[in-house]
């Protein structure tokens, strides 16, 4: 003979089913809600139950509650203070390259200055009135960020002259560390042999800055200064040839005479080109 199942266990309590359907009826998504909530309480414990009969919490407080979602980067960032050129990499020449691509350029945004990099800026200089350097300092930063000349209302600190940063120091010292090498033409193979774009590519190398291969590349890609205005690790140029300054009145270079990478006093009447 059939028997209802009675086998509950002792004190559990049992909802009624057709009570609940008719609560989640009259209440839409609040009742899931108020669900929740009371599931958690049943997990904490007796103690922390909500009352029966208490309302649902309201929908509106669980919302004002979860966090902000924060603004995409590219909405709150501005172009960073520092001067960008050819051999910078990192975040900064990623907005770079971001705002040159708002302007109308199609570059990758890899964080890498390099030649297309360097082109784009050039043509953003050309089209807004501005030194065609291919350098990003506080003027043409100010045109790509819409006026404002600096980033988050600062002031770009002037580069100290006469002396040497530690990055600049690295190439002098990269470079006196080949002293010794051979000169070869095309040749960029430390503690063998160098010509003179190849010593000058790989010092500056050494302090994490990527120059162009050959000369005319590596004086176009850099800025003009006069010798006053010359720090060590600033390239010394003269036609076809060129080499690292050292301070005072000395470069180091690979040349082909004496056909070796040495430290000499500058001759004749070279210009001064900077990546500073």
């Amino acid at each position: 003979m059939a028997q209802n199942n009675t086998h509950r266990a002792v004190g559990r309590a049992v909802t009624p089913v057709g009570t609940a359907r008719r609560a989640l009826r009259g209440t839409g998504s609040a009742a899931v809600l108020g669900t929740v909530v009371i599931g958690s309480a049943l997990l904490a414990g007796p103690a922390q139950a909500a009352p029966a009969g208490s309302p649902a919490a309201p929908a509106v407080a669980a919302q004002a509650s979860a966090p902000t979602a924060p603004a995409p980067a590219h909405a709150t960032s501005a172009l960073a203070a520092e001067k960008l050129r050819w051999g910078s990499q990192g975040s900064s020449v990623e907005q770079l390259q971001t705002a040159l691509n708002e302007h109308g350029a199609s570059l990758s945004v890899d964080g890498k200055f390099g030649k297309l990099t360097h082109g784009a800026v050039k043509d953003f200089q050309r089209s807004h009135g501005l030194k065609i350097d291919g350098i990003v300092g506080p003027e043409t930063r100010g045109a790509l960020n819409g006026g404002a000349s600096t980033s988050g209302g600062g002031t770009s600190a002037p580069a100290p002259s006469n002396s040497a940063t530690n990055s600049q120091q690295a190439i002098v010292d990269a470079a006196r560390s080949q002293i010794g090498a051979s000169y070869s033409w095309g040749t960029s193979k430390p503690g063998v042999s160098f010509d003179c774009s190849g010593l000058s590519s790989y010092a500056y190398g050494q302090a994490g800055i990527d120059l162009p291969r050959t000369s005319s590349q590596q004086v176009a890609a850099g800025t003009t200064i006069s010798k006053s205005e010359a720090q060590p690790g600033d390239l010394v140029v003269w036609p076809g040839h060129l080499g690292i300054y050292a301070g005072g009145d000395t470069v180091i270079d690979a040349g082909r005479t004496p056909g070796a990478v040495t430290e000499r006093t500058i001759w004749g009447s070279p210009t001064f080109v900077t990546f500073r």
